[in-house]
């Protein structure tokens, strides 16, 4: 049974919610430190949005086989809703992407902690620290925009079909002659 308008509006924003809620788990600039917790942190958040953009792969998928399979047109409602998920696949990949070069980053860092001291390794720590910081402010700004794109989406209305007035129905001055 398809949904109705409200309940693929209030899909819209729930998945956008649940996007922002791997946004706000990710720690700000100030609070990155090259430490187990973050590992942790990275580990669960890596895993929500992986799970997030196989639910935006999937529904598509399975949107997309309803309607060839549907003797029905899909509403605009429904082809804006299907057409919203897949587009918020592509920045939610990004962000999945960022998430993981910051794993990459957060490796070197604990690597690094590991070397003898000295100024090319504190260069090599001050480097991949800002590249940590740069992937999760990557992360972040990926994940705001498929949020904001499925928000968006949920709150356009299809504008009602104006009726044209018929030609029988319409008045036309009368002529005094």
């Amino acid at each position: 049974m398809p949904l109705s308008d409200p309940d693929q509006r209030m899909l819209l924003h729930d998945v956008a919610d649940r996007l922002n809620t791997v946004a706000d788990h990710l720690p700000l600039p100030d609070q990155i430190r090259p430490d187990p917790a973050l590992s942790e942190i990275l580990d669960d958040e890596v895993r929500h949005l992986a799970r997030l953009l196989g639910f935006l792969a999937g529904e598509s998928a399975f949107r997309h086989r309803a309607a060839a399979r549907s003797p029905a047109r899909p509403t605009a409602t429904v082809r804006r809703t299907t057409l919203a998920l897949a587009s918020a696949a592509e920045p939610t990949g990004l962000a999945l992407a960022a998430l993981s070069a910051a794993v990459h980053h957060l490796g070197h860092l604990a690597d690094l902690a590991h070397q003898a001291p000295g100024p090319a390794r504190d260069r090599a720590i001050t480097t991949e620290h800002q590249r940590l910081e740069d992937r999760l402010g990557d992360s972040r700004i990926f994940l705001a925009r498929a949020a904001k794109h499925l928000r968006t989406a949920a709150d356009t209305r299809t504008p009602a079909a104006t009726a044209v007035p018929s030609p029988s129905t319409t008045t036309t001055p009368s002529r005094s002659r």
